[in-house]
């Protein structure tokens, strides 16, 4: 069988005149785009834009939910109700439905990002009211979850199809948990080391940790980053190596099964 993964990249990023990634330059390398839904970031015009690139480049899209936090870019941590942050992702997700219909696309799957993605993956009663959230708008959504987080049992006891996401340009802990980004060597930066990374990843279901054990690791997604000239090399570089070996660029979300 041929190996198959999928790439994504978080988009539609920019507000009015602030500009923030290069989505016309990361849609043709990705196969998934997670895109802002307005609460961390992205303007209703720049969504639409980016919608309506996606689907020119046959990029599945998933709603980037976030934290009511424009100006901490959804980065910080908040206490926030459960039927409130409920609210919050069902309004998020249903912009971004409306927004694709527009643009002749649908939403796929949500990926919740920064602090919210974060917290959930461990805090089970704010990762219940975000899957109360994709329960009640579209059980059909997929949830994209940190690989090895408890919250992938969690959604997948509610009802919900998940896939689970591992970072091109993170290290990793011997026990597969995300290096933290306080620490030195928590970002890599070398697109060649990314590369030969996620190759060890598809190939062996694994990478090297931080401390050089080799560290399981089960994704079915890996996210990539294109908001910077380096990012962008870095990811182009792994699409790349993976063509490269014959592996199958392939959005999860166009797949009838999953992981």
């Amino acid at each position: 069988m041929k190996k198959q993964i999928d790439l994504n990249s978080d988009l539609g990023e920019s507000f009015g005149q602030w500009q923030m990634g290069n989505d016309e330059a990361i849609l043709p390398i990705v196969s998934s785009a997670n895109i802002a839904c307005g609460f961390h970031a992205g303007s209703p015009e720049g969504i639409l834009k980016t919608l309506k690139a996606a689907k020119e480049n046959g990029v599945a899209v998933g709603a980037h939910v976030g934290y009511p936090d424009l100006v901490g870019f959804g980065r910080r941590n908040m206490d926030i109700a459960s039927n409130e942050l409920t609210a919050d992702v069902i309004y998020q997700i249903g912009a971004l439905k409306g927004l694709a219909i527009a643009a002749g696309t649908q939403v796929q799957y949500v990926k919740p990002h920064g602090a919210l993605y974060n917290t959930i993956a461990h805090d089970k009663r704010q990762a219940m009211a975000v899957i109360n959230a994709i329960l009640a708008i579209d059980s059909q959504l997929i949830l994209v979850a940190l690989a090895g987080s408890p919250l992938i049992s969690w959604a997948r006891e509610s009802g919900l199809n998940v896939v689970a996401e591992a970072f091109a340009d993170r290290a990793y802990n011997s026990d597969g948990t995300l290096v933290s980004r306080k620490l030195a060597g928590s970002v890599l930066h070398d697109p060649k080391q990314v590369a030969e990374r996620m190759l060890q990843l598809v190939n062996e279901g694994g990478v090297t940790a931080i401390d050089g054990k080799f560290t399981p690791i089960e994704a079915g997604s890996i996210c990539v980053h294109g908001d910077s000239p380096g990012a962008l090399e870095m990811a182009q570089q792994v699409r790349t190596a993976f063509e490269k070996q014959g592996i199958e660029i392939y959005g999860f979300a166009h797949k009838g099964d999953h992981e």
